[in-house]
């Protein structure tokens, strides 16, 4: 059985989140933690592919899709979206090649860092990223609440806020570089032209003291704040905005030496769901200041 592997055309971005949504499930299933994974549309990825087409590969048998990869760029990071293989053809080598397209587009790029989210018990995933010089760096849990324990627990003197547009990308991108090194205008662009998200801007007095995004579903992410200690309070008014809303569960990724954003989720009843980890060649960012969307985006 022959194997080609080839960029990705953006009329087969759905079959491959099919892929993607089918070796997830036969992952955490095996793991014991049931299908989680479920079919969305293939926004960011379209959107990436017409921002730099040089990170979206797909690998085809006989004319079916049977491996997928994603990685996307924004200044001196590399980030690997997304690599999976069908579940009958793992241990093929299919991720090995794929694996070795996208690192082409880091150097082609000029990265200097590369990384990537990955579930803490894929171990044959990670055993292919040491033997490429990525690390396991720091534990990141999905964690998880019923809305109905937020109107009980209560919250803190919320932060001053607004809604964030495009007239403050310039501030976004600021409070990225802060927490993570790099700017990520580009991506704050896709987030706020989502109608089912919305970004707001906190503030202490007259300084913007950090920004998050809450989404229609109830979810809270990314967030970045301009200083450790104000991460607390930003993430507990984003939940508190969150769970203004009519989803049944709030959620978040948390990084795991965030201890603030930890001890808010904590006390909110929120619970680990699914224990993740982000791998990586160099040590990057404050991760006490900047709380990832989900494993794709970061």
């Amino acid at each position: 059985m022959s194997v080609i592997v080839r960029p990705i055309r953006a009329e087969e971005l759905p079959r491959a989140q099919e892929l993607i949504v089918e070796s997830i499930n036969d992952l955490t299933q095996r793991h014991g933690f049931g299908a989680l994974a479920s079919i969305r549309p293939a926004s960011f990825q379209l959107f990436s592919l017409k921002d730099d087409a040089r990170g979206l590969w797909v690998a085809e048998s006989d004319g079916a899709i049977v491996g997928s990869a994603f990685s996307w760029v924004c200044g001196e990071l590399w980030f690997l979206a997304e690599l999976f293989i069908a579940p009958q053809m793992q241990g093929s080598g299919i991720g090995r090649e794929l694996l070795r397209r996208t690192q082409l587009h880091a150097d082609q790029a000029g990265a200097r860092t590369r990384a990537l989210i990955t579930f803490t018990f894929n171990t044959v995933s990670q055993g292919l990223y040491l033997r490429h010089g990525m690390f396991p760096r720091l534990p990141i849990y999905m964690m998880s609440g019923e809305r109905s324990t937020f109107a009980t627990t209560g919250f803190e003197t919320p932060l001053n806020h607004r809604m964030a547009s495009p007239a403050d990308l310039a501030t976004l991108a600021a409070l990225d570089r802060g927490a993570l090194g790099v700017s990520r205008e580009k991506h704050h662009s896709y987030l706020l032209a989502d109608p089912a998200m919305k970004a707001f801007l906190f503030y202490e007095g007259q300084d913007c003291t950090g920004y998050a995004y809450v989404a229609s579903t109830g979810h809270v992410g990314p967030v970045a704040v301009a200083r450790p200690d104000r991460m607390g309070e930003v993430l507990d008014t984003a939940l508190a905005i969150a769970a203004q809303g009519n989803s049944r569960q709030i959620s978040a990724f948390l990084p795991g030496h965030c201890e603030s954003a930890l001890h808010i989720a904590a006390r909110h009843h929120m619970r680990i769901t699914l224990p993740m980890v982000l791998v990586s060649d160099r040590e990057f960012g404050d991760w006490k200041r900047y709380l990832p969307r989900n494993p794709g985006y970061m």
